[in-house]
């Protein structure tokens, strides 16, 4: 749609966004990914009773908070007003952006409609519609997603069935959703009203009577939708308030979803996690609440469906996506492709949809254990540093590689789950995490930020622990997790944790691990975790040495591989009376930074360390 800027008629104010003005918040709570609209014929902020009181009017405003609100009878600088730009000073008060559409001018100034919004406008234009007894327009406003056009029709019947057909026209040209809201002087069973329903849905309630303020007995006031492409909004909320002394009008928003599109639903790649011989998750995340399913199989052209369930619940309306296959072939290649639908409403008995969106077919590989061989590729400490990946993922790209490791600092401080899904989406990607698992083991700084204890929300754990055990083939993994690097009681911590259970909680495991069939007769075996055993300054805190550290002695684990210190280190077998070669990865930047290969083929097990630059810093037959 081409917009015409014409400054004669609007005037622009441009505000910070912040909605908590002298303690006043939104008393309507609001769905998420919805966006509120708003209409208010404000009768110049003249009361019931005839008092101009700007504050009242905004007051009203504020306790809404809607995203956009269409304001209908506003003067601007005329006599009556003393002068003042009263959508200005409503802009002012409520800290939304302001454009007003004159349609006539009055006693030394203007009168009209405006928009006030909480994002800037991109554009805008007015049209002018017809009325014998004053003129009339209609104010068009485009967003970044969507347009709201603001309008207040002629007290003449013809004159407002003229201007129905020509918002109809206008709206022929929109290339993105659209809101009409307004004062339109029509009942719900005029032409006038009629005649918008060929191309608008009403949005708000008919039967909630808008005029008058004080005993309302008729609806005038609307807010419509387009219907562009016949596709119709779902509407989550809708009101009309009872503020009978504010203006002549009551005051009417509507909370409304828009479709999103395609391009816009998926907000990562399906990634696997919790790999096995016998199964596989599949995880997937969401930019809005969807109906999500795979379909899998061992040949293209003979998949079937596979929905996640909770007590005979399909797990939908949500945009975290997991879906565990089980009772997998092993050593079996399977294919399968990802579906998300958005649900734009979930209610009792009514569900509307927006787009389907589905991944390419991809495939994945179920544990072997029959096969000896494999690779696997361990980072560890990249903070979140994507710079500093690509240059170490260079290093391993072109190894085919069976699986990922990431030992712990790769995802830091978790503050929000956008923070965490950025940096799972984008290690996912390089990796080819929808061909290859990877397993994130936590670090310290994974169990930081406000977000931390939700992390395992996107990410699967080992039998419901962050620690645990595997096997790739006769290769046995341990798994463990050391918590904080500090005491429990450190006042950073404020009384939050308790990690030292945790560690005692491993302790046990760990006996019970290395009593296990599983483990003995594995022909080799790895152990992983990020804060090390062996290596560290005898002066730091040494937690997992005195709760693991005796078992470990015990223990005839083939290479223990840790990060951590941010200083690349090797540990030969018996130099710190370690019973094992230990490896500690190098840190989060280009100097110190290193990638690990641990490789088994037949019955060899060796590890290589990489730096940045592709320097071999060992190479260890194992």
């Amino acid at each position: 749609m081409k917009i015409f800027f014409i400054k004669t008629f609007f005037y622009i104010c441009c505000f910070s966004l912040s909605f908590n003005l002298l303690g006043q918040t939104s008393v309507y709570p609001k769905f998420e990914n919805a966006v509120r609209v708003m209409s208010y014929n404000v009768r110049n902020a003249i009361g019931m009773d005839e008092k101009v009181d700007y504050e009242r009017i905004s007051n009203v405003i504020l306790q809404v908070s809607p995203d956009v609100v269409a304001l209908q009878e506003l003067d601007s600088v005329t006599e009556r007003s003393g002068k003042t730009d009263v959508l200005s000073v409503l802009g002012g008060l409520t800290k939304m952006y302001a454009v007003y559409g004159a349609s006539i001018d009055f006693q030394g100034g203007k009168y009209g409609v405006g928009i006030l919004s909480k994002e800037k406008p991109l554009s805008w234009k007015r049209i002018p519609l017809p009325g014998r007894e004053e003129r009339r327009s209609l104010l068009i406003v485009e967003f970044e997603k969507y347009i709201v056009c603001c309008t207040h029709y002629s007290l003449n019947a013809e004159d407002r069935l003229a201007s129905s057909k020509i918002v109809n026209k206008e709206a022929a040209s929109f290339g993105k959703p659209a809101f009409l809201a307004g004062d339109l002087n029509g009942q719900p069973e005029s032409k006038e009203v009629l005649e918008l329903a060929e191309f608008w849905k009403t949005l708000n309630d008919p039967k909630k009577f808008t005029f008058p303020s004080d005993k309302p007995d008729m609806t005038i006031d609307y807010i419509f939708g387009h219907k562009a492409d016949g596709k119709t909004y779902s509407v989550l909320q809708r009101r009309v308030l009872d503020e009978p002394v504010a203006s002549d009008h009551l005051p009417l928003f509507v909370d409304v979803r828009l479709s999103a599109a395609q391009s816009e639903i998926l907000r990562t790649n399906p990634y696997l996690q919790a790999p096995a011989t016998d199964a596989m998750t599949i995880m997937w995340h969401t930019n809005v609440p969807c109906y999500s399913w795979l379909e899998y199989g061992t040949d293209t052209l003979n998949m079937k469906r596979v929905r996640a369930y909770i007590e005979g619940e399909v797990i939908a309306n949500t945009k975290l996506n997991k879906i565990r296959l089980t009772g997998l072939t092993p050593g079996t290649k399977y294919y399968y492709r990802i579906y998300s639908q958005e649900i734009t409403y979930y209610g009792p008995y009514l569900k509307e949809f927006g787009e389907t969106v589905s991944s390419g077919i991809t495939s994945f590989k179920t544990l072997d254990d029959r096969s000896t061989d494999f690779t696997a590729v361990i980072f560890n400490d990249i903070h979140d540093n994507y710079p500093l990946f690509d240059k170490l993922y260079a290093r391993v790209k072109d190894i085919p590689y069976n699986i990922v490791f990431f030992n712990g600092d790769c995802i830091a401080d978790v503050q929000s789950e956008s923070i965490a899904l950025n940096s799972i989406g984008y290690y996912g990607n390089k990796i080819g995490a929808d061909k290859v698992p990877c397993i994130y083991l936590r670090g310290n700084h994974e169990t930081r930020g406000a977000y931390s204890m939700f992390l395992w929300n996107l990410l699967e754990r080992m039998d419901g622990h962050s620690y645990g055990a595997f096997n790739i083939g006769d290769t046995r993994f341990v798994l463990l997790d050391c918590g904080e690097d500090k005491p429990d009681e450190h006042p950073v911590y404020y009384d939050l944790n308790d990690f030292t259970q945790l560690r005692k909680d491993q302790a046990g495991f760990l006996k019970k691990e290395i009593a296990s069939k599983e483990f003995k007769s594995a022909t080799k075996r790895v152990l992983i975790h990020h804060i090390p055993v062996y290596g560290m300054r005898e002066e730091a805190f040494l937690p997992c040495r005195d709760f693991w550290g005796d078992v470990l002695a015990t223990a005839n684990f083939s290479v223990c591989l840790n990060g951590h210190t941010h200083r690349y280190n090797y540990i030969p077998k018996g130099q710190e009376s370690n019973k094992f070669p230990v490896i500690i990865g190098g840190g989060s930047n280009e100097k110190s930074a290193t990638v690990a290969i641990l490789k088994k083929t037949g019955k060899v097990l060796t590890l290589k360390v990489l730096n940045t630059e592709g320097e071999c810093l060992l190479d260890l037959n194992l």
